[in-house]
């Protein structure tokens, strides 16, 4: 009984925004104390921040411009969620040869090149040309981000911060996911209003606005390079190892 009350009384201490200012100063610091994890932060916004609001402008593109079905839409996309798949037990075992920071650059640039190819859609595009090759240099990109950024979200954190770590990291990528699509969508948003008001027809106004999102969409991945080269750091990815082994076995 003493050990339940005592738990309900953490678990309610918890809620409390004491609490979760507590926990987000101390993310903060763990973040600042490991420049690795506080790269691996940075770069779990920037996924967040493009692909979050890349998913949504493709919709509206396939939806709103091709005429896609809701059903034909989901199908297409099932050419990121293979390759993604694929692409993650391959850079498992490449984390493993190579390290993380080669794998997180070339997955980064694999992200940015997707981003860039999408900023071509047209209106008449079709599957083959204006979008499987873009999803799939986007299923590189994400097979070859996720698993070796979320080895450096650990990178140097000691067994009792691994949650506080994961939970920061997964914080940030949520955090990304909502400013992506709220700067993105009121870019497409104000280009596709812009271009309306010129005249011009309703697609071809959309793809406007799609394609104004992609570009920045592409700036913003691009920085991700930038930080996944500048941050990560091998020697603090080589502290603590026993953290790193489950990451790699899940993702294998």
């Amino acid at each position: 009984m003493s050990w339940w009350c005592g738990w309900r009384a953490r678990t309610r201490a918890w809620g409390t925004g004491a609490s979760r200012g507590e926990l987000l100063g101390l993310g903060v610091s763990l973040a600042a104390r490991t420049k690795t994890v506080a790269g691996a932060n940075v770069g779990g916004l920037i996924l967040g921040t493009a692909t979050f609001s890349l998913f949504l402008m493709l919709t509206l593109y396939m939806q709103q411009v091709l005429g896609y079905s809701p059903m034909k839409t989901g199908v297409a996309y099932l050419a990121v969620a293979g390759s993604a798949i694929l692409w993650s037990a391959v850079a498992a075992q490449l984390v493993n040869r190579f390290g993380v920071k080669p794998v997180l650059v070339t997955g980064m640039i694999a992200l940015t090149s997707g981003l860039v190819y999408f900023t071509q859609v047209a209106v008449h595009g079709t599957y083959l040309s204006d979008l499987l090759p873009g999803f799939l240099l986007v299923g590189v990109g994400l097979g070859f981000s996720f698993v070796p950024i979320s080895i450096a979200a650990l990178a140097g954190v000691r067994p009792a911060e691994a949650g506080l770590a994961s939970g920061l990291f997964n914080t940030t990528q949520q955090i990304g996911g909502a400013l992506g699509i709220a700067v993105l969508s009121t870019i497409a948003t104000s280009r596709t209003s812009h271009a309306l008001a010129d005249g011009t027809a309703l697609p071809s106004a959309l793809v406007h606005g799609f394609t104004g999102a992609f570009v920045v969409g592409a700036g913003i991945a691009a920085v991700g390079i930038v930080a996944a080269l500048t941050l990560i750091r091998r020697d603090e990815l080589e502290q603590a190892p026993e953290q790193l082994e489950p990451v790699l076995d899940l993702a294998a």
